[in-house]
């Protein structure tokens, strides 16, 4: 992943751009969670590699997520959370999508 796909997805590190992806995403998670969107979600884990400014370091790469990663880390406690798979629309395949 690409600190210019963050960027250009509308995660910055003023904020979530008004109209972006970003925007987007947030509104459609927040809907789905009653009015909130939560922490460890794909909206927030994007917003804080946004906010830092880096991506280089998660382990989300074009070539798949990194061994023994951040990436790595969150992909296998979200597929523990659902039996044994990640989720489409997820965190883990969010985030690597961008």
């Amino acid at each position: 992943m690409s600190d210019k796909n963050v960027r250009n997805a509308g995660f910055t590190p003023s904020g979530i751009s008004g109209g972006s992806l970003a925007s987007s995403m947030m509104s459609r998670e927040a809907r789905a969670s009653g009015g909130g969107v939560h922490s460890g979600g794909p909206t927030s884990t994007l917003q804080e590699m946004g906010a830092r400014g880096t991506t280089h370091s998660s382990g989300f790469t074009s070539g798949g997520i990194s061994g023994g990663s951040e990436a790595s880390r969150m992909m296998s406690q979200e597929a523990r959370t659902h039996g044994g798979g990640t989720p489409r629309g997820g965190t883990t395949s969010t985030v690597q999508s961008i």
